[in-house]
Protein backbone atom coordinates (compact mmCIF):
# COMPACT_ATOMS: atom_id res chain seq x y z
CA UNK A 1 0.00 0.00 0.00
CA UNK A 2 1.25 3.46 -0.87
CA UNK A 3 1.78 6.36 0.87
CA UNK A 4 -1.02 8.24 0.17
CA UNK A 5 -3.36 5.49 0.51
CA UNK A 6 -2.23 4.74 3.85
CA UNK A 7 -2.71 8.71 4.92
CA UNK A 8 -6.29 8.31 3.19
CA UNK A 9 -7.05 5.31 5.52
CA UNK A 10 -5.77 7.52 7.93
CA UNK A 11 -8.07 9.96 7.56
CA UNK A 12 -11.04 7.53 6.72
CA UNK A 13 -11.06 6.57 10.68
CA UNK A 14 -10.27 9.40 11.80
CA UNK A 15 -13.58 10.49 10.08
CA UNK A 16 -15.29 7.19 11.28
CA UNK A 17 -14.55 8.48 14.78
CA UNK A 18 -15.27 11.57 14.88
CA UNK A 19 -18.85 10.51 13.05
CA UNK A 20 -19.87 8.43 15.74
CA UNK A 21 -23.44 7.25 15.84
CA UNK A 22 -23.80 9.75 12.77
CA UNK A 23 -25.59 12.63 11.93
CA UNK A 24 -28.78 11.57 12.58
CA UNK A 25 -28.56 10.36 16.21
CA UNK A 26 -26.58 13.71 16.47
CA UNK A 27 -29.45 15.78 15.59
CA UNK A 28 -31.73 13.81 18.39
CA UNK A 29 -29.21 14.93 20.68
CA UNK A 30 -29.77 18.64 19.39
CA UNK A 31 -33.37 18.21 19.45
CA UNK A 32 -33.54 17.11 23.39
CA UNK A 33 -31.09 20.38 24.01
CA UNK A 34 -28.45 18.51 24.54
CA UNK A 35 -24.86 19.26 22.26
CA UNK A 36 -22.98 15.63 21.20
CA UNK A 37 -20.09 15.00 23.48
CA UNK A 38 -17.33 16.57 20.89
CA UNK A 39 -19.12 19.74 20.98
CA UNK A 40 -19.09 19.80 24.39
CA UNK A 41 -15.35 18.66 24.85
CA UNK A 42 -14.80 21.92 22.20
CA UNK A 43 -16.71 24.46 24.42
CA UNK A 44 -15.23 23.59 27.68
CA UNK A 45 -11.48 23.08 26.80
CA UNK A 46 -9.51 26.37 24.78
CA UNK A 47 -9.74 26.54 21.42
CA UNK A 48 -7.24 24.18 19.51
CA UNK A 49 -6.35 22.30 22.72
CA UNK A 50 -7.89 19.38 22.89
CA UNK A 51 -6.05 16.14 21.92
CA UNK A 52 -7.50 13.15 21.81
CA UNK A 53 -6.50 9.50 23.26
CA UNK A 54 -7.44 5.94 22.27
CA UNK A 55 -9.30 7.24 19.21
CA UNK A 56 -9.79 4.08 16.78
CA UNK A 57 -10.34 1.89 20.13
CA UNK A 58 -13.33 -0.83 19.49
CA UNK A 59 -14.87 -3.35 22.13
CA UNK A 60 -13.78 -6.73 21.91
CA UNK A 61 -17.53 -7.97 22.57
CA UNK A 62 -19.00 -10.83 19.69
CA UNK A 63 -22.22 -12.39 21.63
CA UNK A 64 -25.71 -11.17 20.78
CA UNK A 65 -24.30 -9.71 17.41
CA UNK A 66 -22.49 -7.14 19.00
CA UNK A 67 -19.53 -8.42 16.60
CA UNK A 68 -21.27 -6.74 13.41
CA UNK A 69 -21.78 -3.54 15.19
CA UNK A 70 -18.89 -1.31 15.64
CA UNK A 71 -17.79 1.96 16.07
CA UNK A 72 -13.86 3.83 16.55
CA UNK A 73 -13.81 5.24 19.95
CA UNK A 74 -16.36 2.65 21.10
CA UNK A 75 -18.75 5.65 22.65
CA UNK A 76 -16.26 7.97 24.73
CA UNK A 77 -13.94 10.34 23.46
CA UNK A 78 -11.04 10.94 25.84
CA UNK A 79 -7.99 12.62 25.84
CA UNK A 80 -6.53 16.20 27.10
CA UNK A 81 -6.16 19.97 26.70
CA UNK A 82 -6.21 23.35 28.57
CA UNK A 83 -8.41 25.41 30.59
CA UNK A 84 -7.16 28.57 31.12
CA UNK A 85 -3.75 27.07 30.20
CA UNK A 86 -3.64 25.17 32.40
CA UNK A 87 -4.08 21.21 31.38
CA UNK A 88 -7.36 19.17 32.56
CA UNK A 89 -8.19 15.44 31.45
CA UNK A 90 -11.62 14.82 30.27
CA UNK A 91 -13.84 11.95 29.21
CA UNK A 92 -16.98 12.51 27.39
CA UNK A 93 -19.91 9.65 26.73
CA UNK A 94 -21.09 9.54 23.34
CA UNK A 95 -24.70 9.34 23.92
CA UNK A 96 -25.02 8.08 20.25
CA UNK A 97 -23.00 5.19 20.19
CA UNK A 98 -24.85 2.78 21.89
CA UNK A 99 -26.17 4.73 24.28
CA UNK A 100 -22.94 5.94 25.53
CA UNK A 101 -22.80 2.67 27.62
CA UNK A 102 -19.74 1.75 29.56
CA UNK A 103 -17.88 -1.25 28.02
CA UNK A 104 -14.62 -3.05 28.87
CA UNK A 105 -12.71 -1.30 26.27
CA UNK A 106 -13.78 2.33 27.15
CA UNK A 107 -13.99 2.11 30.32
CA UNK A 108 -10.15 0.98 29.93
CA UNK A 109 -9.74 4.49 28.24
CA UNK A 110 -11.10 6.54 31.16
CA UNK A 111 -8.67 4.41 33.37
CA UNK A 112 -5.81 5.42 30.84
CA UNK A 113 -6.26 9.11 31.55
CA UNK A 114 -6.92 8.78 34.74
CA UNK A 115 -4.01 7.49 35.59
CA UNK A 116 -2.48 10.28 33.32
CA UNK A 117 -3.47 12.83 35.04
CA UNK A 118 -2.77 11.41 38.62
CA UNK A 119 0.75 11.34 37.44
CA UNK A 120 0.96 14.47 35.56
CA UNK A 121 -0.82 16.81 38.25
CA UNK A 122 -4.07 17.48 36.21
CA UNK A 123 -7.92 17.48 36.96
CA UNK A 124 -10.02 15.41 36.10
CA UNK A 125 -13.57 16.19 34.24
CA UNK A 126 -16.31 13.86 33.23
CA UNK A 127 -18.75 14.63 30.88
CA UNK A 128 -21.67 11.97 31.88
CA UNK A 129 -24.30 11.12 29.61
CA UNK A 130 -24.81 7.61 29.28
CA UNK A 131 -27.60 4.56 29.48
CA UNK A 132 -25.11 2.11 31.86
CA UNK A 133 -23.22 -0.50 32.15
CA UNK A 134 -23.27 -2.43 28.60
CA UNK A 135 -25.66 -5.34 29.01
CA UNK A 136 -23.87 -7.44 26.50
CA UNK A 137 -20.58 -7.81 27.86
CA UNK A 138 -21.73 -8.60 31.35
CA UNK A 139 -19.01 -8.82 34.02
CA UNK A 140 -16.38 -7.13 31.97
CA UNK A 141 -18.45 -3.75 31.76
CA UNK A 142 -18.88 -3.86 35.91
CA UNK A 143 -15.56 -4.33 36.03
CA UNK A 144 -14.84 -1.46 34.15
CA UNK A 145 -16.82 0.29 36.25
CA UNK A 146 -14.98 -0.84 39.49
CA UNK A 147 -11.64 0.04 37.86
CA UNK A 148 -13.09 3.49 37.67
CA UNK A 149 -14.45 3.26 40.75
CA UNK A 150 -11.02 2.40 42.12
CA UNK A 151 -9.12 5.08 40.53
CA UNK A 152 -12.06 8.16 41.74
CA UNK A 153 -10.92 6.83 45.53
CA UNK A 154 -6.93 6.77 45.27
CA UNK A 155 -7.07 9.79 43.41
CA UNK A 156 -9.12 11.86 45.60
CA UNK A 157 -7.76 14.65 47.36
CA UNK A 158 -4.71 14.02 45.16
CA UNK A 159 -6.30 15.73 41.93
CA UNK A 160 -9.38 17.47 41.44
CA UNK A 161 -12.06 15.25 40.07
CA UNK A 162 -15.24 16.88 38.58
CA UNK A 163 -18.45 15.47 37.21
CA UNK A 164 -20.84 16.99 34.97
CA UNK A 165 -24.02 15.03 34.64
CA UNK A 166 -25.04 15.90 30.95
CA UNK A 167 -28.13 13.09 30.50
CA UNK A 168 -29.15 9.98 32.21
CA UNK A 169 -26.65 8.77 34.16
CA UNK A 170 -28.01 5.21 36.59
CA UNK A 171 -27.19 2.21 38.35
CA UNK A 172 -23.98 1.46 38.90
CA UNK A 173 -22.69 4.42 36.99
CA UNK A 174 -24.03 6.85 39.73
CA UNK A 175 -21.03 6.13 42.37
CA UNK A 176 -18.38 6.98 39.94
CA UNK A 177 -19.74 10.53 40.24
CA UNK A 178 -20.60 10.44 43.89
CA UNK A 179 -17.02 9.86 44.49
CA UNK A 180 -15.19 12.85 42.46
CA UNK A 181 -15.39 16.25 44.53
CA UNK A 182 -18.19 17.93 42.41
CA UNK A 183 -21.77 17.29 40.63
CA UNK A 184 -23.09 19.63 37.90
CA UNK A 185 -26.15 18.45 36.74
CA UNK A 186 -28.37 20.16 33.75
CA UNK A 187 -31.94 21.13 34.11
CA UNK A 188 -34.47 19.06 32.22
CA UNK A 189 -31.75 17.23 29.95
CA UNK A 190 -30.30 14.89 33.15
CA UNK A 191 -31.08 12.86 36.37
CA UNK A 192 -28.95 10.21 38.45
CA UNK A 193 -30.69 7.36 40.42
CA UNK A 194 -29.96 3.78 41.68
CA UNK A 195 -33.10 2.04 40.56
CA UNK A 196 -35.76 3.77 37.64
CA UNK A 197 -39.04 4.58 38.36
CA UNK A 198 -40.09 1.25 36.60
CA UNK A 199 -38.81 -0.71 39.28
CA UNK A 200 -39.58 1.57 42.34
CA UNK A 201 -43.39 1.34 41.34
CA UNK A 202 -42.88 -2.60 40.95
CA UNK A 203 -40.85 -3.16 45.03
CA UNK A 204 -42.70 0.00 46.81
CA UNK A 205 -46.15 0.95 44.60
CA UNK A 206 -44.53 4.64 44.73
CA UNK A 207 -45.33 6.56 40.98
CA UNK A 208 -42.81 8.89 40.29
CA UNK A 209 -41.38 10.75 37.69
CA UNK A 210 -37.26 10.47 36.21
CA UNK A 211 -37.60 14.49 36.89
CA UNK A 212 -38.88 13.86 40.28
CA UNK A 213 -36.59 10.96 41.05
CA UNK A 214 -33.58 11.95 39.91
CA UNK A 215 -33.93 15.23 38.54
CA UNK A 216 -30.95 18.48 39.03
CA UNK A 217 -33.45 20.35 40.83
CA UNK A 218 -33.84 16.93 42.88
CA UNK A 219 -30.68 16.02 43.75
CA UNK A 220 -29.71 20.03 44.25
CA UNK A 221 -31.68 20.61 46.50
CA UNK A 222 -33.16 17.37 48.22
CA UNK A 223 -30.76 15.39 48.31
CA UNK A 224 -27.64 17.00 47.88
CA UNK A 225 -26.00 14.82 45.88
CA UNK A 226 -25.38 17.46 43.23
CA UNK A 227 -23.59 20.87 44.01
CA UNK A 228 -24.89 22.92 40.89
CA UNK A 229 -27.45 22.90 38.43
CA UNK A 230 -27.36 24.72 35.14
CA UNK A 231 -30.07 25.91 32.18
CA UNK A 232 -28.62 24.44 29.78
CA UNK A 233 -25.19 22.54 28.48
CA UNK A 234 -23.12 25.55 27.90
CA UNK A 235 -24.22 26.75 31.27
CA UNK A 236 -22.99 23.68 33.04
CA UNK A 237 -19.68 23.61 30.73
CA UNK A 238 -18.72 27.98 31.64
CA UNK A 239 -19.63 26.95 35.47
CA UNK A 240 -16.72 23.93 35.20
CA UNK A 241 -14.15 26.92 33.97
CA UNK A 242 -15.23 29.06 36.80
CA UNK A 243 -14.88 26.57 39.10
CA UNK A 244 -11.76 25.56 38.01
CA UNK A 245 -10.53 29.14 38.47
CA UNK A 246 -11.08 28.80 42.28
CA UNK A 247 -8.72 25.36 43.01
CA UNK A 248 -5.38 24.52 42.22
CA UNK A 249 -4.62 21.42 39.53
CA UNK A 250 -3.30 19.06 42.57
CA UNK A 251 -2.66 19.07 46.26
CA UNK A 252 0.50 19.93 45.56
CA UNK A 253 0.05 23.23 44.04
CA UNK A 254 -1.32 26.24 45.42
CA UNK A 255 -4.73 27.80 43.91
CA UNK A 256 -4.51 30.14 41.16
CA UNK A 257 -3.73 33.93 42.07
CA UNK A 258 -5.63 37.08 40.09
CA UNK A 259 -4.90 40.58 39.82
CA UNK A 260 -6.67 42.26 42.11
CA UNK A 261 -8.32 45.69 41.56
CA UNK A 262 -10.09 46.04 44.75
CA UNK A 263 -8.84 48.19 47.37
CA UNK A 264 -7.36 45.88 50.01
CA UNK A 265 -8.28 48.48 52.83
CA UNK A 266 -11.65 48.81 51.29
CA UNK A 267 -13.93 49.98 54.54
CA UNK A 268 -17.82 48.96 54.01
CA UNK A 269 -19.90 51.28 56.94
CA UNK A 270 -22.54 49.54 55.74
CA UNK A 271 -21.36 46.16 58.17
CA UNK A 272 -21.44 48.50 61.39
CA UNK A 273 -25.33 47.80 60.90
CA UNK A 274 -25.96 45.26 59.42
CA UNK A 275 -26.54 42.98 62.35
CA UNK A 276 -29.93 43.86 63.94
CA UNK A 277 -30.25 45.07 67.29
CA UNK A 278 -33.17 42.42 68.20
CA UNK A 279 -31.04 39.15 68.52
CA UNK A 280 -34.09 37.43 67.05
CA UNK A 281 -34.26 38.94 63.51
CA UNK A 282 -32.60 37.64 60.46
CA UNK A 283 -30.49 39.14 58.09
CA UNK A 284 -28.70 37.11 54.85
CA UNK A 285 -25.06 36.67 55.75
CA UNK A 286 -24.51 36.66 51.99
CA UNK A 287 -24.58 40.38 52.49
CA UNK A 288 -21.47 40.59 54.34
CA UNK A 289 -19.67 37.99 52.01
CA UNK A 290 -20.44 39.91 49.38
CA UNK A 291 -19.02 43.55 51.48
CA UNK A 292 -15.98 41.87 52.02
CA UNK A 293 -14.78 39.49 49.02
CA UNK A 294 -13.18 40.73 45.83
CA UNK A 295 -15.25 42.74 43.85
CA UNK A 296 -18.42 41.11 45.64
CA UNK A 297 -18.20 38.05 43.95
CA UNK A 298 -18.92 34.81 45.70
CA UNK A 299 -19.70 31.49 43.90
CA UNK A 300 -21.59 29.40 46.04
CA UNK A 301 -21.62 25.98 46.02
CA UNK A 302 -24.40 23.97 46.86
CA UNK A 303 -26.84 27.00 46.73
CA UNK A 304 -30.06 25.45 47.03
CA UNK A 305 -29.39 22.53 49.52
CA UNK A 306 -29.16 22.86 53.38
CA UNK A 307 -29.56 26.78 52.78
CA UNK A 308 -28.87 27.57 57.00
CA UNK A 309 -25.52 27.11 55.90
CA UNK A 310 -23.31 29.10 52.91
CA UNK A 311 -20.12 27.33 50.86
CA UNK A 312 -18.42 28.85 48.46
CA UNK A 313 -15.10 30.23 47.05
CA UNK A 314 -14.44 34.22 46.63
CA UNK A 315 -11.12 35.95 46.37
CA UNK A 316 -9.35 38.27 48.78
CA UNK A 317 -6.56 40.31 47.07
CA UNK A 318 -6.75 37.54 44.10
CA UNK A 319 -6.28 34.96 46.44
CA UNK A 320 -8.84 31.88 46.25
CA UNK A 321 -10.65 31.02 49.97
CA UNK A 322 -13.02 28.75 50.37
CA UNK A 323 -16.06 30.56 52.71
CA UNK A 324 -18.24 28.59 55.22
CA UNK A 325 -20.93 30.71 56.71
CA UNK A 326 -23.95 30.21 59.13
CA UNK A 327 -27.18 31.82 57.27
CA UNK A 328 -29.50 33.19 60.06
CA UNK A 329 -31.87 34.33 57.08
CA UNK A 330 -32.90 30.14 56.80
CA UNK A 331 -33.57 28.53 60.24
CA UNK A 332 -32.08 30.70 62.01
CA UNK A 333 -28.21 29.88 61.11
CA UNK A 334 -28.85 26.54 63.58
CA UNK A 335 -26.85 23.49 62.54
CA UNK A 336 -28.73 20.60 61.26
CA UNK A 337 -27.66 16.90 59.87
CA UNK A 338 -27.82 18.48 56.22
CA UNK A 339 -26.09 21.55 57.21
CA UNK A 340 -23.50 19.77 59.20
CA UNK A 341 -22.67 17.28 56.06
CA UNK A 342 -22.07 20.08 53.80
CA UNK A 343 -20.05 22.05 55.61
CA UNK A 344 -17.70 18.82 56.41
CA UNK A 345 -17.41 17.86 52.81
CA UNK A 346 -16.29 21.23 51.84
CA UNK A 347 -14.07 21.95 54.60
CA UNK A 348 -12.61 18.59 53.69
CA UNK A 349 -12.10 19.67 49.85
CA UNK A 350 -10.54 22.98 50.70
CA UNK A 351 -8.11 21.47 52.99
CA UNK A 352 -7.38 18.13 50.45
CA UNK A 353 -6.34 21.34 47.89
CA UNK A 354 -4.45 24.04 49.89
CA UNK A 355 -7.41 26.28 49.92
CA UNK A 356 -7.57 28.62 53.01
CA UNK A 357 -10.82 28.66 55.35
CA UNK A 358 -12.94 31.61 55.83
CA UNK A 359 -15.74 31.07 58.67
CA UNK A 360 -18.29 33.51 59.26
CA UNK A 361 -20.26 32.81 62.57
CA UNK A 362 -23.58 33.44 63.91
CA UNK A 363 -24.65 30.11 64.77
CA UNK A 364 -27.53 29.63 67.87
CA UNK A 365 -27.41 25.71 68.21
CA UNK A 366 -27.80 22.48 66.77
CA UNK A 367 -31.63 22.55 65.54
CA UNK A 368 -33.91 20.32 67.94
CA UNK A 369 -36.03 18.00 67.34
CA UNK A 370 -36.23 14.24 67.27
CA UNK A 371 -36.15 13.68 63.29
CA UNK A 372 -32.65 15.28 64.20
CA UNK A 373 -31.84 12.97 67.37
CA UNK A 374 -32.64 9.94 65.23
CA UNK A 375 -31.43 11.13 62.27
CA UNK A 376 -27.81 11.10 63.76
CA UNK A 377 -27.26 14.89 64.65
CA UNK A 378 -25.03 13.78 66.94
CA UNK A 379 -22.91 12.11 64.51
CA UNK A 380 -23.61 14.09 61.50
CA UNK A 381 -22.27 17.31 63.53
CA UNK A 382 -19.34 15.70 64.45
CA UNK A 383 -18.13 15.03 60.91
CA UNK A 384 -18.14 18.94 60.46
CA UNK A 385 -16.74 19.56 63.83
CA UNK A 386 -13.81 16.54 62.20
CA UNK A 387 -13.45 18.56 59.46
CA UNK A 388 -12.52 21.70 60.95
CA UNK A 389 -10.34 19.74 63.41
CA UNK A 390 -8.60 18.18 60.98
CA UNK A 391 -7.41 20.84 58.45
CA UNK A 392 -4.09 22.42 58.32
CA UNK A 393 -5.11 25.01 56.17
CA UNK A 394 -5.33 28.80 57.07
CA UNK A 395 -8.25 29.00 59.02
CA UNK A 396 -9.73 32.65 59.96
CA UNK A 397 -12.95 32.93 61.74
CA UNK A 398 -15.48 36.05 62.12
CA UNK A 399 -18.17 36.14 64.84
CA UNK A 400 -20.66 38.23 63.59
CA UNK A 401 -23.43 37.46 66.34
CA UNK A 402 -24.59 33.80 68.00
CA UNK A 403 -21.84 31.62 68.93
CA UNK A 404 -23.65 29.30 71.33
CA UNK A 405 -22.98 25.93 73.20
CA UNK A 406 -21.29 23.17 71.05
CA UNK A 407 -21.95 24.89 67.80
CA UNK A 408 -19.44 27.31 69.34
CA UNK A 409 -17.10 25.26 69.33
CA UNK A 410 -17.41 23.11 65.57
CA UNK A 411 -17.29 26.59 64.09
CA UNK A 412 -13.70 26.69 63.67
CA UNK A 413 -13.20 27.77 67.32
CA UNK A 414 -9.57 28.76 68.53
CA UNK A 415 -9.52 25.51 70.64
CA UNK A 416 -9.97 23.73 67.02
CA UNK A 417 -6.53 25.08 65.93
CA UNK A 418 -8.10 28.06 64.08
CA UNK A 419 -5.15 30.26 63.43
CA UNK A 420 -6.65 34.12 63.37
CA UNK A 421 -10.34 34.71 65.05
CA UNK A 422 -12.46 37.75 65.27
CA UNK A 423 -15.44 38.93 67.07
CA UNK A 424 -17.52 41.75 66.05
CA UNK A 425 -18.79 43.91 68.84
CA UNK A 426 -22.11 42.54 68.29
CA UNK A 427 -20.73 38.87 69.15
CA UNK A 428 -22.46 37.00 71.67
CA UNK A 429 -20.37 33.92 72.86
CA UNK A 430 -21.66 32.03 75.53
CA UNK A 431 -23.40 28.70 76.48
CA UNK A 432 -26.84 29.61 75.00
CA UNK A 433 -28.75 32.15 74.44
CA UNK A 434 -29.53 34.74 77.73
CA UNK A 435 -33.32 33.41 77.83
CA UNK A 436 -32.33 29.76 77.86
CA UNK A 437 -29.56 30.35 80.49
CA UNK A 438 -31.68 32.73 82.62
CA UNK A 439 -34.51 29.79 82.93
CA UNK A 440 -31.53 27.20 84.83
CA UNK A 441 -29.48 29.45 86.33
CA UNK A 442 -32.23 31.39 88.43
CA UNK A 443 -35.09 28.61 88.19
CA UNK A 444 -35.18 28.69 91.93
CA UNK A 445 -35.37 32.46 92.65
CA UNK A 446 -37.75 32.50 89.38
CA UNK A 447 -40.24 30.05 91.02
CA UNK A 448 -40.60 32.00 94.29
CA UNK A 449 -40.64 35.72 92.72
CA UNK A 450 -44.19 37.33 93.30
CA UNK A 451 -43.70 39.39 89.75
CA UNK A 452 -42.00 36.45 88.16
CA UNK A 453 -41.96 37.76 83.94
CA UNK A 454 -40.40 41.43 85.42
CA UNK A 455 -37.55 39.91 87.52
CA UNK A 456 -36.89 37.53 84.70
CA UNK A 457 -36.55 40.15 82.07
CA UNK A 458 -34.20 42.07 84.32
CA UNK A 459 -32.26 38.94 84.97
CA UNK A 460 -31.88 38.31 81.03
CA UNK A 461 -30.70 41.93 80.17
CA UNK A 462 -27.98 41.51 83.41
CA UNK A 463 -26.90 37.92 81.44
CA UNK A 464 -26.94 39.63 78.34
CA UNK A 465 -24.78 42.89 79.18
CA UNK A 466 -22.64 40.31 81.07
CA UNK A 467 -22.33 37.75 79.11
CA UNK A 468 -23.64 37.53 75.61
CA UNK A 469 -20.69 39.82 74.63
CA UNK A 470 -17.29 38.98 72.73
CA UNK A 471 -15.13 40.60 75.66
CA UNK A 472 -14.85 37.34 78.06
CA UNK A 473 -13.83 35.08 75.29
CA UNK A 474 -11.39 38.38 74.42
CA UNK A 475 -10.15 38.68 77.69
CA UNK A 476 -9.38 34.53 77.69
CA UNK A 477 -7.58 34.92 74.23
CA UNK A 478 -10.15 32.85 72.68
CA UNK A 479 -11.15 35.63 70.26
CA UNK A 480 -8.03 37.52 68.96
CA UNK A 481 -9.31 40.82 68.38
CA UNK A 482 -12.50 41.88 68.67
CA UNK A 483 -13.00 44.34 65.66
CA UNK A 484 -15.36 47.21 63.82
CA UNK A 485 -17.49 45.57 61.00
CA UNK A 486 -16.29 47.78 58.58
CA UNK A 487 -12.55 46.70 58.53
CA UNK A 488 -13.43 43.28 58.49
CA UNK A 489 -12.09 43.01 54.80
CA UNK A 490 -8.70 44.37 55.69
CA UNK A 491 -8.26 42.59 58.79
CA UNK A 492 -8.92 39.42 56.68
CA UNK A 493 -6.51 40.12 54.02
CA UNK A 494 -3.87 40.95 56.57
CA UNK A 495 -4.55 37.72 58.03
CA UNK A 496 -4.58 35.07 55.15
CA UNK A 497 -1.20 37.44 53.98
CA UNK A 498 0.31 36.38 57.38
CA UNK A 499 -0.61 33.21 57.22
CA UNK A 500 0.37 32.22 53.88
CA UNK A 501 3.66 30.38 54.90
CA UNK A 502 1.73 28.37 57.78
CA UNK A 503 2.99 24.47 58.00
CA UNK A 504 1.31 22.62 60.40
CA UNK A 505 0.41 18.70 60.16
CA UNK A 506 -1.55 15.87 61.90
CA UNK A 507 -0.13 12.82 63.64
CA UNK A 508 1.32 9.97 61.75
CA UNK A 509 -1.65 7.45 60.71
CA UNK A 510 -2.93 6.13 58.06
CA UNK A 511 -5.58 7.94 58.02
CA UNK A 512 -8.68 8.74 60.81
CA UNK A 513 -12.10 7.43 61.30
CA UNK A 514 -14.08 10.53 60.68
CA UNK A 515 -17.84 9.44 61.97
CA UNK A 516 -19.35 8.35 58.93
Amino acid sequence: MKLEQKLEELKKRDHLAEEGGGAQRREKQHMAGKMSARERIEFLLDDGTFEETDKLVTHRCSDFGMAEQEYYGDGFITGYGRIEGRLVFVFAQDFTVFGGSLSEANAGKIVKIMDLAAKMGAPVLGLNDSGGARIQEGVMSLAGYADIFLRNTLYSGVVPQISAIMGPCAGGAVYSPAITDFILMVDKTSYMFITGPDVIKTVTHEDVTMDQLGGAMTHNEASGVAHFIARDDAECLSMIRELLSFIPSNNLDDPPRRACTDAIDRAEAALDKIVPDQSNLPYDIKDVIHAVVDDGYFFEIHEHYARNIVVGFARLNGRSAGIVANQPAFLAGTLDINASIKGARFVRFCDCFNIPLLTFEDVPGFLPGTNQEYGGIIKHGAKLLYAFAEATVPKVTVITRKAYGGAYCVMASKHIRTDVNYAWPTAEIAVMGPEGAVDIVYKRELERAANREEVRQRKIEEFRDRFANPYVAAERGFVDAVIQPRETRKKLIQALEMLETKRDKNPPKKHGNIPL
